[in-house]
């Protein structure tokens, strides 16, 4: 079979770096095959899905030597419109590959660029939407999504331009557990249309039964290769040894927490734990009415336009709670609105008998976004911890920075660094701040499986010093490894709380080994 991707001999390092990311990779894929590259977090995935993309070097400078062929185009010659009908993108922050602000306009972005008859264009957008589920999403402004939807947006405008090679790089990050099975179903076309796809992925498990091939990398090496049916038959222990995340739990997982909604768990105030930081009367709507006086306050009477419709909740302290729903639901505006980041919004937490609202909420709060470009502002991951202190302890900085795994790149512009390694550093920096609510908005998004355990022991550690945490997430193994409670969102509501007696004791020696915290049926988990 024809191979229509050709990595020769290829070295790289990415331009200020001490040190090379790719270190001579050759990799050959067949016209049709369906690839997944998986390592840890800053191995060099992302990189091979930039030089196939012609990112590197057109984009991304550095010291590049090797060849790159696709589709018989060399990458290093060739101008990266000259590609776009070739290769596809779907990008781990979608955010960064968006030309419209609506989402009508980004669907048909790239047939209308490409100069396709309208007709053509029309046929195209529909087959999409339908495909992939995206009609309540059509007719918004990209502004208004969530992470979550702009993904599935990101996947559709890919779609839409019928390239030869499709490259997705963390597709599953923000989905929703519906989402996922969306786009696995798209890939399963994109398969039987005879597509080469190439995925760059922590979450495996939705890849079962897809893949022709694995890559695993390690350390700028190509240091495993895998068919599909062999790399799913491994155990736990092999994926564990891999520092992979599991490939046959999360759909149990899955299942488990689904259980927890409106109709099959009680609405619970926790108004049982005297401890508590209590919220009144959160509301927000992202539509914003005419005034010509004064603004009207909102209120629950507003229901049918509030995005966020939060009478009270009692919040138990000292706790890891998980906040979860589906994409677009209202998880990140809550957090954003907890932290005093939605001036509009109208809410006001009680804590230890002080009322904190409006600009106040930033007194006792913390929040890591879901897109962590947002809130790094120096030139160095130490600069970038020190920030949030109150009092500056370069000490007590190298010790988070140890944790997280990242005191080696403590000089490094957090820019320069992979999207788990940034997302590792906002982390950082939200534990340096040592404020009483701690929000995580997605925190283990691109990260490998080591890691995520990692941030799990710190959220853990962190309620138990004494702040509260909340963890919006999709991802149901940091749920099962960290939290003590759950609630769910639903239209902006809190449609169900309960205690969730999930969190497990990680038995972790200081080198985060695995290996004594789950047995092979997983029989262990709680």
């Amino acid at each position: 079979m024809k191979n229509i991707i050709e990595i020769k001999d290829v070295s790289f390092q990415y331009k200020g770096s001490e040190e090379g990311l790719l270190n001579n990779v050759s990799l050959n894929i067949a016209q049709g095959e369906t690839v997944l590259l998986c390592g840890a977090s800053g191995s060099g995935k992302t990189t091979i899905i930039r030089l196939i993309n012609g990112l590197i070097p057109h984009y991304y400078p550095g010291d590049y030597s090797g060849t790159v062929l696709v589709d018989g185009h060399e990458i290093k010659n060739t101008e990266l419109y000259d590609l776009a009908g070739v290769v596809g993108t779907v990008f781990q922050n979608p955010r960064s590959q968006f030309f419209s602000v609506d989402t009508d306009g980004e669907i048909v972005f790239g047939p209308e660029n490409i100069g396709l008859n309208p007709d053509e264009i029309r046929r195209r957008q529909d087959m999409v939407v339908k495909d992939m589920n995206l009609e309540k999403l059509m007719g918004r402004s990209l502004f208004d999504l969530s992470g979550g939807e702009k993904q599935k947006i990101a996947c559709g405008s890919v779609s839409a331009l019928l390239p030869n090679v499709i490259l997705l790089d963390e597709p599953s990050s923000n989905l929703d557990w519906d989402a996922i099975k969306d786009l696995k179903n798209e890939i399963v076309k994109w398969k039987s249309e005879g597509k080469t796809i190439v995925i760059s992925e922590h979450r495996l498990w939705y890849l079962k039964d897809l893949l022709d091939r694995v890559i695993y990398m390690d350390n700028g090496e190509i240091a495993g290769e895998y068919n599909g049916d062999e790399f799913f038959a491994f155990t736990d222990s092999q994926i564990r040894s891999l520092k992979l995340r599991p490939v046959k739990i999360e759909e149990k997982y899955i299942d488990k927490f689904s259980d927890i909604s409106s109709g099959q768990s009680a609405l619970r105030n926790f108004s049982d734990y005297g401890n508590s930081i209590k919220l009144k009367n959160f509301y927000f709507t992202y539509k914003r009415r005419p005034y010509i006086f004064w603004k009207k306050k909102l209120s629950a009477e507003d229901g049918d336009i509030l995005n966020l419709n939060l009478p009270e909740l009692n919040l138990p302290k000292g706790n890891v709670i998980g906040v979860i729903g589906r994409n677009g639901t209202g998880k990140s505006t809550f957090l954003r609105c907890l932290c005093g980041l939605e001036k509009d919004c109208t809410g006001e937490i009680i804590y230890r008998n002080k009322k904190y609202h409006g600009k106040d909420l930033t007194n006792i709060s913390y929040l890591v976004m879901q897109d962590v470009n947002h809130q790094l502002f120096t030139d160095s991951v130490e600069a970038e911890v020190m920030l949030s202190m109150k009092e500056k302890d370069t000490e007590k900085c190298n010790e988070i920075l140890e944790r997280l795994g990242l005191l080696e790149f403590k000089d490094k512009h957090p820019m320069a660094l992979s999207g788990g390694q940034k997302q590792r550093v906002a982390i950082a920096s939200a534990i340096a701040a040592g404020a009483k609510l701690l929000l995580f908005d997605e925190p283990t998004s691109g990260l490998d499986y080591s890691h995520m355990v990692k941030v799990a022991e710190l959220l853990k550690e962190l309620a138990a010093s004494g702040s509260t945490v909340l963890v919006s997430t999709h991802d149901p193994e940091l749920i099962e490894l960290c939290c003590n409670h759950i609630i769910r969102i639903d239209d902006g509501k809190v449609v169900s709380s309960d205690f969730c007696n999930c969190a497990m004791d990680l038995r972790i020696d200081k080198d985060y080994n695995l290996g004594n915290r789950l047995e092979e049926d997983n029989e262990n988990a709680v």
